[in-house]
């Protein structure tokens, strides 16, 4: 198992390198208003402060930068002001996958932190190189039970029966509308493949050769497609992990055939890879595009800068409603000297009103626990924002196909079959083809 890790230290170089190119919510942090995505000031475990005396001292990584730093920064800071033996220092490490990267580098050199975020998808990863502490001891000491967790939330959380990560900051893809130019056109808001295409069709306006207005974009990210991969009754593998759950059945090709078809009329606009989540947020702004699928860590910066009623709503369903969720979920290191320490702010984090739910209400993430959920602080707060309610209100079909330790390679891979069809229009069908037998290559190493 060990040796697959090491394998895949290299490949997550290069996706350290894509995480600049990426834009969507599924494989890299949402920052925020940020600026300062890159700002990583390194691996350093080994060489942060030591507390004072009778202190332990807690290091923690991260993948927030901007705003959501600042927020992850001042929950630290309440812990620490509420802990006279334990300061928890937290060190941004870069995106998702460049915090991966470090960390697979320091725990090999024995430098690794107390605490991590791990984007959900990689926790099989870590886990099967047994390095990830159970969770599930510390719980029952504290009194906790997994059920005390948002169920939707917690598909990434176990790996061959143990509990070895909680959710913390998570999200999940929703569609975000600009209301006001479907009023305009008479138009309602889609909730299947069918209405999205009538509504994404009406709303391109071209002028000669040029589109002046698209139906509905996205970023390019696998995110999208697997959820409406789950949509069109498939999984990205199947049930033995030895294949894709896509190919045979249809799936995929169903998938890629309507974005190709909303693609020729101009119904869709499918970004450039480098920095599309940007762009593809600017043009919803600017009118450009009706409607886009984006993550719910958008909805906070989307509504204070959009000029027209701007509302969310699920994802689209094709055969079934589905969709995957996203973010990062928080683990407790094996290599740790500091379990108890590390366990305290992890269990404060999670439970505690003014850790995690005070995060929560600043950063829009989804709430993670049922006492979260039933607060009267988000209770209120879904009341003066319901765009923020539908995604936690989509969670009852979230759905995580994609968990293998070889998740990382092979979302290379689907990145390589996504790039073919959507930019170079390669044939779908041997496209895929091709896809399904790289992967299972990858799942029988």
């Amino acid at each position: 198992m060990k040796s697959k890790w090491f394998t895949l230290l290299s490949i997550m170089v290069l996706f350290s390198l894509l995480a600049a190119c990426g834009g969507g919510g599924g494989s890299t942090a949402n920052t925020g208003n940020t600026g300062s995505a890159g700002e990583s000031p390194g691996n350093g475990a080994a060489e942060a402060p030591s507390g004072g005396e009778g202190v332990t001292t807690v290091q923690f990584w991260h993948s927030l930068g901007g705003k959501n730093g600042e927020y992850m920064d001042a929950l630290i800071q309440r812990f620490n002001e509420s802990h006279e033996d334990i300061e928890v220092v937290g060190t941004f490490q870069g995106s998702y996958d460049e915090t991966v990267t470090k960390l697979q580098q320091a725990i090999a050199s024995g430098t690794g932190p107390d605490v991590s975020m791990l984007e959900r998808a990689y926790v099989q990863m870590f886990a099967d190189a047994e390095v990830l502490e159970d969770l599930t001891p510390y719980l029952e000491q504290s009194g906790i039970s997994a059920d005390d967790f948002t169920p939707g939330l917690m598909g990434h959380s176990y790996f061959n029966d143990k509990l070895v990560s909680l959710p913390l900051n998570r999200s999940t893809p929703i569609l975000h509308v600009n209301k006001t130019l479907l009023d305009e056109l008479g138009l309602s808001v889609p909730t299947t493949w069918e209405e999205m295409k009538e509504v994404a069709n009406a709303l391109v306006v071209k002028e000669g050769n040029e589109f002046k207005r698209y139906g509905v974009s996205m970023p390019y990210d696998t995110w999208y497609p697997i959820a409406m991969i789950s949509q069109a009754g498939g999984t990205f593998f199947n049930e033995d992990n030895t294949s894709i759950g896509f190919g045979d059945n249809g799936a995929g090709e169903k998938v890629f055939s309507y974005l190709k078809d909303l693609q020729s009329t101009g119904a869709l606009y499918y970004p450039p890879a480098q920095d599309s989540g940007n762009i593809v947020n600017s043009m919803f702004v600017e009118g450009k595009v009706g409607m886009i699928f984006q993550s719910t860590g958008s909805i906070g910066g989307l509504a204070s800068t959009v000029d027209f009623d701007y509302v969310t709503a699920f994802l689209p369903k094709d055969e079934v409603h589905a969709n995957p969720t996203g973010g990062a979920n928080v683990t407790l290191l094996s290599s740790s000297k500091n379990k108890d320490a590390a366990w305290e702010f992890i269990r404060w984090m999670e439970m505690e009103e003014e850790g995690g739910l005070e995060f929560i209400l600043q950063s829009g993430y989804l709430p993670f626990t049922k006492q979260m959920v039933e607060s009267a602080k988000m209770q209120e707060l879904w009341a003066k924002e319901p765009n923020r309610k539908v995604a936690y209100d989509q969670l009852e079909f979230a759905v995580d196909t994609n968990k293998d330790v070889a998740w990382p390679e092979i979302m290379h891979e689907f990145f390589s079959a996504i790039e073919a069809i959507m930019y170079d229009s390669k044939d779908i069908p041997s496209t895929l083809d091709t896809f399904k037998k790289e992967t299972e290559r990858i799942l029988a190493q």
